[in-house]
């Protein structure tokens, strides 16, 4: 099979399974702190964990961009230390962006969080029904794999949903993308781009980096604004 194919046939067995029997609870469980711990491995000061077919080192531009920002330093870490037995959670359901963060954006900034609601929701749901040259097909089990997964990585974890499907949607090679996309954006390269899902569309692709970066911006504003909502209460 390609890519492709070998894709969506995963997406109507993982659908099927769904239907026959969902999981439990506690597998869910299970799969999200796994998921999250491998999520730590994916790349660790710019080398893959994971064998994938490209490399950083050889495509990294290195510019000096020191004298324009004020701490050179500053980048992203990850959330917790690889080998640590009990990684931190945040359950959305005690915070979620819809219930509370929402609403105490706008309280902070009138209709601010209309924008970014509306903002959301649009890259979220944007789709043409398409997967390549497939037509009249239903994306949403792809695109929220894709939101997920940049929120596990952040240690969001979601109770009604099965992280078993990231495992099953997204390949080592996309994994890497994704977290260098959304932590490392600077090592990003057209070699990484062109790297994974070579069947799809531009646009499609495009798509992915946008739900990306979405995803990245709910997951800050979600840790921001529960920070606030303890320090007014």
């Amino acid at each position: 099979l390609s890519e492709l194919e070998a894709l969506m046939e995963r997406m109507k067995r993982l659908q099927e399974d769904k239907e026959d029997e969902e999981a439990s609870q506690e597998e869910m469980a299970t799969r999200f702190e796994k998921e999250k711990k491998e999520s730590l491995l994916v790349i660790s000061g710019g080398i893959c964990a994971f064998p994938v077919q490209f490399s950083f080192d050889d495509e990294i531009v290195s510019t000096d961009v020191s004298r324009y920002i004020e701490d050179p330093g500053f980048g992203y870490k990850d959330f917790a230390r690889r080998g640590e037995d009990h990684l931190p959670t945040f359950r959305a359901q005690d915070y979620t962006w819809e219930n509370h963060g929402f609403s105490l954006v706008n309280r902070l900034y009138s209709d601010i969080g209309h924008l970014l609601d509306e903002k959301f929701r649009m890259v979220y749901n944007l789709t043409y029904n398409t997967m390549a040259t497939h037509e009249d097909v239903d994306t949403t089990m792809l695109r929220r794999a894709l939101f997920n997964y940049v929120h596990c990585m952040y240690g969001i974890r979601y109770d009604d949903y099965d992280y078993g499907e990231v495992n099953q949607l997204l390949e080592r090679s996309l994994k890497v993308y994704i977290k260098t996309v959304t932590c490392y954006p600077e090592r990003t390269t057209k070699r990484m781009y062109d790297s994974y899902w070579r069947q799809f569309k531009h646009s499609e692709k495009v798509h992915v980096n946008l739900l990306l970066m979405e995803a990245r911006m709910q997951a800050e504003l979600l840790y921001a604004l529960r920070a606030i909502t303890r320090h007014l209460t």
